[in-house]
């Protein structure tokens, strides 16, 4: 499903990934760790194609990203992949149903399931409310029911419990778990929380020599 080519990235004089290579399948859940500063989420962007490597390449279902144009890799990434970012990228205008149900309005999908997301993150009835409204733990709750909304082939996800508490975490980690279970996609989840790396199928060390197991 997804594969890494001798990736190489650079940012100010400062290498941060170097001739990186790895091969990760379908219905895996793969959790990565690491060091500050080691590249995790940058990793994580050169995946979903939001930034070019120096060399080498991301190859998804067998296609190298670089090959793509700029049309082409954003149908990939919104069809085919759901992010959650460490700053959630909530728009703060759309209602969180709006923000939820954006990934289906984008692929032409019906919309009925943002519901069905929300109340699975924990916010039953609060479609209509806008972020504004909302803690910042409510809003990662926003990020993960709209990054898992279109049902994704892939789900990358940067520090997704991050800003939680150990109830709740475990209980979005459960469900990121079983709807990746159930759709036979494949995730990898950037994480400094060891609770959170154990729900995952494999955990990867990631250092200046690559990707290693844990």
């Amino acid at each position: 499903m997804l594969e890494l080519a001798n990736l190489t990235k650079t940012y100010g004089g400062r290498t941060v990934l170097s001739n990186l290579s790895h091969r990760f399948d379908s219905g895996r859940f793969i959790a990565i760790m690491g060091e500050s500063g080691v590249g995790k989420s940058t990793l994580l962007n050169l995946i979903a194609g939001l930034d070019g490597a120096d060399s080498g390449d991301v190859i998804v279902d067998g296609r190298p990203m670089a090959a793509l144009d700029d049309d082409a890799a954003t149908r990939l990434r919104r069809t085919r992949m759901g992010f959650i970012f460490q700053a959630f990228h909530v728009l703060p205008h759309l209602t969180l149903r709006q923000n939820v149900a954006l990934p289906l309005l984008l692929n032409r999908e019906s919309t009925a399931r943002a519901e069905d997301m929300l109340a699975a993150v924990g916010l039953k009835g609060r479609g209509a409310d806008f972020p504004r409204q909302l803690s910042g733990g409510e809003l990662q709750r926003v990020a993960i029911a709209r990054a898992l909304v279109h049902k994704p082939a892939l789900l990358l996800a940067d520090e997704p419990t991050g800003n939680l508490d150990p109830d709740t975490a475990g209980g979005i980690l459960r469900l990121l778990r079983a709807e990746i279970k159930a759709t036979g996609a494949g995730a990898i989840m950037v994480t400094h929380s060891h609770a959170a790396a154990a729900m995952a199928d494999e955990v990867l060390l990631l250092s200046r020599d690559g990707l290693k197991p844990a």
